[in-house]
């Protein structure tokens, strides 16, 4: 698999959070394997906490408030790298996981761990629908 390029470097202002009334899509990856962690939702104010910080921070939406990953649990989630995707719209969150290396409230590492059913149907002629 090709090796991810960073092509440019995007200033904070840049990053576009009008697109989900004020909230970003932060999806965390361990830096070291490449796996997906979890993803989170920030406002500005957490965005700019976790940028200066170097925690993750999110928004709570159930509680309307920040909660810094980890604060209770120990599994904090320390910034090694963080980008945007190219519409700046969300942010991939590159980290080390610190703690027990639990990320998920479920006492996972990872929140994706329930699979789905995936059924393939033949593919149809073009022009015509399924």
């Amino acid at each position: 698999m090709p090796k991810q390029t960073i092509s440019k470097q995007t200033k904070p202002q840049e990053i576009d959070f009008d697109k989900m009334q004020g909230l970003l899509p932060a999806i965390v990856q361990d830096a070291a394997s490449g796996d997906v962690l979890m993803l989170g939702f920030m406002n500005r104010e957490a965005f700019e906490q976790t940028m200066r910080v170097g925690y993750v921070t999110f928004f709570s939406r159930s509680r309307n408030q920040l909660w810094t990953k980890g604060e209770t649990s120990g599994n904090r989630l320390e910034v090694i790298s963080a980008s945007t995707d190219c519409d700046r719209d969300t942010v991939l969150l590159q980290v080390r996981v610190q703690g027990e290396g639990l990320v998920c409230h479920n006492g996972t590492r990872s929140c994706f761990t329930e699979s789905l059913p995936v059924t393939k149907q033949p593919v149809q002629a073009e022009g015509s629908l399924p």
